[in-house]
C-alpha cells in the first residue's frame, strides 16, 4: 500500500508548524466491508456429505446451503500444500513454489516449498487494506525442517500476514494430543482428552475468543478468519458418541454406497441425469499403482467387513462432529449480528484420502514401519476405534466411494476424483439466491479474486519493492447472480506425475498414476471427455476429437511453461522424499539438551532410526525423585528414560504393541548420577526394524539388558517431539502418565549420540512423509 505524502508544515518551533496525520493513520478497510470465513476441510469427496446427497451429517453446512450456493464443479490442485497455497496466494500451486507437499521440496521454481516474494498472501493483501486476519488448524505451508524452534520462520503464518495464528504446522495431527502452535511458538495442549479435550473443539473455541476480542476493541474492522479442522484427514479421531450416530449406516459397503448416492446426487442436481459410474479399478496394470487398488467388497471376510465399516462411521463421525463445533462460530456471528454481512466458504482441499492402502489401519504408523497390521489384532480395536488408543484410517475403497461419481481419489489430478470438492457459499447480505446450485467450473485458485472482488480491493502492483504476478484466478462472484456459462477459460493439472487441461468444458487427461516411477511422459495416451456432460469422464471422445485433443494437450504445455510446472516428477514416495536437501543444521552424531525447552519436532531431532544409539543424562536427585529424564514419541510408537518407584527405568515402545520392551534398574540413591543406555544394532529384521542388545547404565556400571528392536521409521507422523524432563502428548509408556515430568531433582542435561551408518529403506521411509498431507 503505498504512502502518503505528508502535506504538513515542519519549522523549528512545532508551534509554527502544522501535523499532517494522513500518512502515518493505518489503513481502513472500505465501507460496509464483509468479514470472510473460509472453513477447509481436508480430504472430502463431494459424495461424502449431505448437502449434495451423501450420509455424512453436516446440520451447519446444510443450513449454509439453504441460504446460499452450493458448487458441483469446484476443483482443487488433488494434493493439500499445493491447494492451500492456492487459497493462499490466488496462484497457480507452482507460481507459488509448492508443486508437491512441502516435504517434497526440490531445486526447481515450481517446486521450492517456499513462496516466493512475487506472490504476496491474502493475508498481507487483507492487512493492508484495514482487516484483522486469522488462521486456524491445519497450515502445511512451511518447509519441515523450519517446523522447530529455531528454525526459519518466513513461511509461518504471522510472517504471511496473519494477526493470529493457534494450529498445527504440519500436514496432520493426533486430534486427541495435538502439536499445537500459537501465533509463533509451540505450546501444549490446554487440557487433556479425559477432560474432553479434542482439537476441533479447541479450534473453534479459539476462534471465538479471536472475534470476540477483536470485536470488543475494534467494533467496526472486519476481519478475515481460515479455519483448518484436522478433519477429514487420518487420524480419524471422534468422540465416540459421533461415531455410533452411524452404526450399520455403511454396512451395505463401499460399492453399494456408490450406486446408492449417485442417483441422489442427480436428484439434488449435482451432476447429469446420465452420469455413469466406472469401475473402481479401471486403469491399466502397466500405470496403476498397486497401493490404490480397492478390493472388492463382496470378496472381503466378515469380520474385514466390519471393521472397514466401522472405519467409515468414524471418519462420517468425525466430519460431523467437526461441522457441529463450526456451527458454534455460525450460531455466535447469528446472534451478534455479524453473519448478514460474512462471506462464508465451506469446501475441502482435496479428494478423499487413499492413503490407507486397500486394507485401511487402526494403527496407520505399522503401515509406515512397514510392520504388518494384522485383522486379529485391529479387531481388538473395535469398540474404541476413533478414540485416543487408535490412530486410524480407513481403506481405497471408502476413499473412491466418497469421491463418486469420480474416478481416482486424492493425489489423482487428471481425473476429478482428486480434485472435484464440495463449495458451498453463503453470504446474506451479498447474494440474494436461497439454497441454488451453481455448475460454473471453478478452482481454487479462484478464491482470492473473489474475495477482493466482493469486498471491493485490488491486489498492488507492488509489494515491498517487488513486482507482483498477477493472480491466477477469476472471480466467481458473477455466479452469485446466476447459473449459467462459466467465465472461466482454461485451468491445467499437475501433481506427481499425472496432469490434465481443463478448457471451456473439455478435458484431457494423461493416463498416468501418482508415484510409480515409470516416468516416459512423452509417451503417455491421453483421454479426452467432455465435462460438461460427462461429469464422471466415463467417455473417452480422444478418437472422435483429435483436433479437440491436441488443443487442449498443446495448451497444457503453454501453461507448464507459463506456471514453472516442469519437471514432472512421478518417482516413489522413496526418491521423491528421501533426496538430500540443504538445512540449517546438517546432520550430526551428537546431540545435547537441557530441559525447559519446547519438544523438538522428530524431522530436526537425533535421529536413532536403523543405528546404534546411546543416551545419557547426568542427574541430581533426591529420595523423592520421579519422573520423565527424556521421552520421544507417543504410545503408537517411541521410547522414554525415566524414574519411577526410585528405580530408572527405559522402555521402547514397538509400534504400540504389547508387552512394552521395559529395562529396569535397582534403587538409586540420592545425589548426583550418570544415567543412560545404549542400543547396540546386529541385524535387520523381516520387516526392515532393527534386532540388537540394550545395555542400561547407572554411573557407568551395567544395572540391565537384553534383547530389543528398534523401529525403522519415525515414532510418531506429527507431534509427540522429543521431551527433556517431561513428555508431550502422548505418553510413550504406560508406566506414566503426560506430562510426567520430573520432579525433586535436577537434570543437568541429556546428550544422545547416534551411529553415523545408518540401515533403511527409504521406499518404505517415505510411505509415512507421503501419508501425512
Amino acid at each position: 500500500m503505498a504512502t502518503k505524502p505528508f502535506n504538513g508544515v515542519i519549522k523549528l518551533d512545532i508551534r509554527d508548524s502544522k501535523a499532517d496525520w494522513e500518512p502515518f493513520l493505518p489503513p481502513k478497510a472500505p465501507k460496509d466491508a464483509p468479514n470472510v470465513l473460509i472453513i477447509l476441510y481436508d480430504d472430502t469427496g463431494q459424495a461424502a456429505w449431505q448437502p449434495y446427497g451423501g450420509r455424512v451429517n453436516m446440520p451447519t453446512l446444510q443450513k449454509l446451503a439453504d441460504n446460499g450456493l452450493t458448487y458441483t464443479q469446484w476443483h482443487t490442485t488433488a494434493l493439500c500444500s499445493p491447494t492451500r497455497s492456492c487459497f493462499l496466494t490466488g496462484r497457480n500451486h507452482h507460481l507459488n513454489g509448492m508443486s508437491c507437499i512441502t516435504e517434497g521440496a526440490n531445486g526447481f521454481p515450481g517446486w521450492s516449498g517456499r513462496l516466493p516474494h512475487d506472490v504476496m498472501s491474502i493475508g498481507y493483501m487483507l492487512q493492508e487494506n484495514g482487516y484483522s486476519t486469522f488462521w486456524l488448524g491445519k497450515e502445511h505451508n512451511v518447509p519441515e525442517q523450519d517446523i522447530c524452534g529455531g528454525g526459519v520462520r518466513s513461511e509461518w503464518p504471522l510472517q504471511q500476514g496473519f494477526d493470529r495464528f493457534y494450529g498445527f504446522l504440519g500436514g496432520e495431527t493426533n486430534n486427541w494430543y495435538p502439536d499445537l502452535t500459537e501465533d509463533n511458538h509451540f505450546i501444549d495442549q490446554p487440557y487433556s482428552p479425559e477432560e474432553g479435550y479434542h482439537l476441533s473443539k479447541d479450534l473453534a473455541d479459539q476462534a471465538l475468543q479471536m472475534i470476540r476480542d477483536q470485536k470488543a476493541s475494534n467494533p467496526s474492522k472486519p476481519w478475515f478468519m481460515w479455519f483448518c479442522p484436522g478433519a477429514n484427514h487420518a487420524p480419524h479421531h471422534t468422540p465416540k458418541e459421533y461415531a455410533d450416530r452411524y452404526a450399520g449406516k455403511f454396512d451395505d459397503g463401499y460399492d453399494a454406497y456408490r450406486k446408492w448416492v449417485v442417483p441422489r446426487m442427480i436428484e439434488k442436481g449435482m451432476l447429469p441425469a446420465d452420469t455413469k459410474l466406472e469401475d473402481f479399478n479401471f486403469m491399466p496394470e502397466s500405470q496403476a499403482n498397486p497401493g490404490d487398488y480397492v478390493r472388492p467388497w463382496e470378496e472381503l471376510n466378515d469380520k474385514e467387513k466390519k471393521l472397514f465399516s466401522r472405519m467409515a462411521e468414524v471418519y462420517a463421525g468425525m466430519s460431523e462432529y467437526a461441522d457441529e463445533q463450526v456451527g458454534r462460530i455460525i450460531e455466535y456471528l447469528e446472534h451478534s449480528g455479524q453473519l448478514e454481512n460474512t462471506i462464508v466458504m465451506y469446501c475441502a482441499d482435496n479428494g478423499a484420502s487413499g492413503e490407507g492402502g486397500p486394507n485401511g489401519s487402526v494403527n496407520e504408523n505399522k503401515f509406515f514401519n512397514n510392520y504388518p497390521d494384522e485383522l486379529e489384532e485391529n479387531m481388538k480395536y473395535l469398540d474404541v476405534l476413533g478414540g485416543p488408543e487408535t490412530y486410524n484410517h480407513y481403506p481405497t475403497g471408502w476413499a473412491a466411494a466418497f469421491s463418486a461419481p469420480y474416478k481416482m481419489f486424492k493425489r489423482y489430478s487428471e481425473y476429478a476424483g482428486g480434485t472435484a470438492c464440495p463449495m458451498i457459499i453463503s453470504w446474506p447480505k451479498g447474494i440474494k439466491a436461497r439454497g441454488e446450485v451453481r455448475n460454473q467450473y471453478h478452482h481454487a485458485v479462484d478464491l482470492v479474486p473473489t474475495i477482493l472482488e466482493c469486498i471491493g480491493i485490488e491486489m498492488p502492483d507492488t509489494f515491498r519493492g517487488v513486482k507482483q504476478r498477477p493472480l491466477s484466478g477469476v472471480s466467481m462472484k458473477y455466479s452469485f447472480e446466476k447459473d449459467g456459462p462459466t467465465k472461466k477459460k482454461r485451468q491445467y493439472y499437475a501433481m506427481l506425475g499425472t496432469r490434465g487441461m481443463w478448457m471451456d468444458g473439455w478435458k484431457a487427461a494423461a493416463i498416468h498414476a501418482p508415484l510409480t516411477g515409470k516416468g516416459h511422459f512423452d509417451k503417455d495416451e491421453w483421454e479426452l471427455y467432455h465435462v460438461d456432460k460427462d461429469r464422471s469422464e466415463s467417455i473417452n471422445l480422444a478418437k472422435e476429437h483429435p483436433d479437440k485433443l491436441k488443443a487442449l494437450i498443446d495448451a497444457w504445455f503453454e501453461e507448464a511453461d507459463a506456471n514453472n510446472v516442469l519437471p514432472l516428477d512421478d518417482r516413489t514416495a522413496a526418491e521423491l522424499l528421501g533426496m538430500e536437501r540443504p538445512t540449517t543444521e546438517g546432520p550430526r552424531q551428537r546431540y545435547v539438551y537441557y530441559p525447559g525447552t519446547a519438544p523438538v519436532p522428530e524431522g530436526v531431532a537425533a535421529n536413532v532410526r536403523g543405528r546404534s544409539y546411546k543416551i545419557i543424562a547426568d542427574v541430581e536427585l533426591t529420595a523423592e525423585s520421579e519422573g520423565v529424564i527424556f521421552a520421544h514419541g507417543s504410545r503408537f510408537g517411541g521410547h522414554a528414560l525415566f524414574i519411577k518407584d526410585r528405580k530408572l527405568h527405559y522402555v521402547y515402545n514397538f509400534l504400540g504393541i504389547k508387552p512394552e520392551q521395559k529395562f529396569i534398574s535397582k534403587p538409586l540413591g540420592v545425589g548426583k548420577h550418570t544415567l543412560g543406555m545404549e542400543f547396540i544394532r546386529e541385524k535387520a529384521g523381516e520387516y526392515g526394524e532393527s534386532h540388537g542388545k540394550t545395555t542400561l547404565y547407572v554411573n557407568e556400571e551395567p544395572v540391565a539388558s537384553g534383547d530389543m528392536k528398534t523401529q525403522f521409521g519415525k515414532f510418531t507422523l506429527a507431534g509427540d517431539g522429543l521431551c527433556i524432563g517431561r513428555d508431550s502428548g502422548d505418553a510413550v509408556s504406560e508406566d506414566y502418565r503426560t506430562p510426567g515430568e520430573f520432579k525433586s531433582g535436577r537434570i543437568w542435561g541429556v546428550g544422545v549420540t547416534v551411529e553415523k551408518e545408518q540401515y533403511l529403506d527409504l521406499e518404505k521411509l517415505a510411505a509415512a512423509a507421503m501419508a501425512v498431507d
